[in-house]
């Protein structure tokens, strides 16, 4: 494996607004019901978005959200999130942030990552984790979603990924799975 850099990722998007057709292809779609599946029912407070790509996620989770904070690392990626939410704004905006960056407010309702944490190194991938425990309220929702399989560019193998953060997260969580298929997983958990 030779993990993928934010260059790596600008270049993605320069090249291909929809890279991985996150928009069109009807995997993906499955994954974003089960993402929004996962969320409490009704409209979430406020929600914090990491590694929002291209904002196909960003959109869906903009409806769900009184307030939803879309956090990408690249400036590329974050004007496509930008223009995914549009319509949403001022309630929902777009940030770009390097994880583990610290996210914009200082406690969330619900969280989301999806297909984010195996491109981080061990060590960034525990302090987000530390943090998200910290900025996530008690009895608020953290949705995981990422693949099962480790592909080229990955920093870390993707099996067991959900439960090595949430390990490093040092904090007590009550999860289920929403949806595991060969490919993918979500997984819904709550901050005790």
């Amino acid at each position: 494996m030779k993990p993928i850099t934010l260059a790596g990722f600008a270049e993605k998007f320069a090249q291909d607004s929809d890279p991985w057709q996150t928009w069109k292809n009807r995997d993906e779609a499955c994954k974003r019901a089960a993402i929004l599946h996962a969320l409490a029912p009704g409209v979430s407070g406020r929600m914090l978005e990491l590694g929002a790509g291209n904002g196909s996620n960003s959109a869906a989770l903009a409806r769900r959200a009184l307030r939803l904070d879309a956090t990408e690392a690249t400036e590329q990626g974050t004007e496509l999130v930008r223009t995914a939410i549009a319509d949403r704004a001022p309630r929902a905006r777009a940030f770009r942030l390097v994880a583990p960056d610290p996210p914009p407010r200082a406690r969330y309702d619900a969280i989301v990552i999806a297909e984010l944490l195996y491109y981080l190194s061990p060590r960034d991938m525990t302090v987000l984790a530390q943090q998200v425990a910290a900025r996530l309220r008690p009895g608020g929702v953290l949705v995981l979603a990422h693949h099962r399989i480790t592909f080229y560019d990955f920093a870390q193998h993707a099996e067991g990924i959900h439960a090595r953060f949430l390990h490093a997260s040092g904090a007590d969580w009550t999860c289920r799975i929403v949806r595991r298929t060969a490919r993918w997983g979500v997984l819904s958990c709550r901050l005790r």
